[in-house]
């Protein structure tokens, strides 16, 4: 497959590259030199203003490739094959489709000012894809489908060898219990509040766990093992480690004998991953001392991450992830809605935008977040089945990748969240996996 333009930029580079990659598996090359693109007898894309050659699949290009700043875009949206588009211009496909995908993939709007939420995190409702009504869909693997169908069309002597429908399973572990290992000055407020309430059920239940009599209600870990043994879903457990408690960092101190076995019971069988605390992101230094604290209980390398509570700033967040060696981060989505936050349900390499760069880091999309869904959305648990259901058939029509992400005491026996561990359970076991 041979790409020609005018000029071949990083930013061109890269989403040519990521599309060709994730969505026709070829190989690709690029020229500046009509000669040598009116002579290849492959696949020939020509990205410019004007057609060159008759056997070739045109898509006229418009600016935002060709720029080296980051500016306020003038977006009109349309109507394409009956889903939104935009950056019109001509050609086989009517709109610059790299353009378009570069836009949200890259989080162009995220570099743009803004007005930050509660919890100075970028808002899903100043976005793009929520103002334009796509959260909801992988627009770019839309696009990227009728790009294939179309290519296909136009060299009908080519295969393009699709990729297959991925689910991975991901757990944050931030409450890794609700009463085991809180020490008697959190477990005595926490008996009072409902001694106060009158909750007499849960102060039976409080002291019940500490007498070693009942499993703790947010301690979900041996029946996720028995549930993946029966789905065999690739999983990954993203740990909070922070040293001090706060007022979002509330896990078990990570010198508890408990809290050191539960993450090399994670380890021996899954991947075992960093959850940043809300701390580090206002002092640096911490980010570095939690990975080495992860990393010495679990004995490896730790690589992979997840912001907790989704504070993920950009660029600032990510460059602090890849000084501190992280290779894959799974933080791409929203903490306040349930949806697409960069329109693709795909892996890519993150492009740092302000240095003109393809990076290292790969980021990994989630779509699905049970905290998004029941204190958010205020879904029920069969509501919150229906739309992870809609998100599983929408993902798997593009061949995508589809990320879910749920929390420990979701799937516990806690009274707050019944049903929601009998959602998860169906989901796996009769929907997904019987359905491979």
């Amino acid at each position: 497959m041979l790409l020609f333009a005018q000029q071949v930029t990083p930013r061109l580079q890269y989403i040519f590259t990521l599309l060709a990659r994730e969505f026709f598996n070829e190989p690709v090359q690029f020229t500046t030199d009509p000669e040598v693109f009116g002579r290849y007898t492959g696949i020939g894309i020509n990205y410019s203003k004007h057609p060159i050659r008759e056997n070739e699949f045109f898509i006229q290009s418009a600016h935002l490739l060709f720029e080296t700043d980051i500016r306020e875009q003038q977006l009109y949206l349309f109507e394409q094959n009956g889903y939104k588009a935009f950056f019109q211009t001509g050609g086989d496909m009517g709109f610059d489709v790299l353009a378009a995908s570069f836009y949200l993939v890259s989080r162009y709007e995220e570099y743009l000012p803004f007005q930050e939420d509660a919890y100075g995190r970028y808002p899903h409702t100043s976005s793009l894809a929520c103002k334009e009504e796509f959260i909801h869909l992988p627009l770019v693997n839309i696009w990227l489908k009728d790009l294939r169908r179309m290519l296909q069309q136009k060299y009908p002597g080519f295969y393009f060898h699709r990729p297959g429908f991925k689910f991975l399973a991901t757990y944050d572990i931030d409450i890794a219990y609700s009463y085991q290992s809180k020490g008697w000055l959190r477990n005595l407020g926490g008996a009072i509040r409902a001694l106060l309430h009158g909750e007499w059920t849960l102060m039976l239940e409080r002291i019940r766990v500490l007498n070693g009599k009942q499993k703790d209600p947010f301690d979900a870990y041996e029946w996720l093992d028995a549930l993946h043994l029966y789905c065999m879903p690739k999983a990954y457990y993203f740990f909070l480690v922070a040293d001090k408690t706060g007022a979002y960092d509330k896990n078990i101190h990570p010198s508890k004998q408990v809290m050191q076995r539960l993450i090399n019971y994670s380890g021996a069988g899954y991947t075992v991953g960093i959850h940043p605390s809300w701390q580090s992101g206002d002092k640096e230094p911490l980010l570095k001392e939690e990975i080495q604290t992860l990393e010495t209980i679990a004995g490896k390398k730790v690589t992979h991450s997840r912001q907790h509570y989704i504070r993920l700033t950009l660029p600032q967040t990510y460059r602090k992830l890849l000084e501190a060696g992280i290779k894959k981060d799974f933080s791409m989505g929203y903490g306040s809605i349930n949806g697409f936050r960069a329109s693709i349900a795909s892996s890519f390499n993150w492009y740092d935008l302000q240095k003109e760069t393809t990076t290292d880091l790969v980021v990994y999309p989630f779509c699905f977040m049970d905290a998004n869904a029941y204190y958010e959305q205020q879904l029920s648990p069969r509501q919150a089945f229906d739309e992870m259901m809609y998100y599983y058939y929408t993902v798997k029509k593009v061949n995508g990748l589809m990320i879910t992400i749920w929390h420990n005491h979701f799937l516990g026996t806690d009274s707050h969240f019944k049903g929601w561990r009998e959602v998860y359970e169906i989901f796996l076991k009769e929907e997904v996996y019987w359905d491979r």
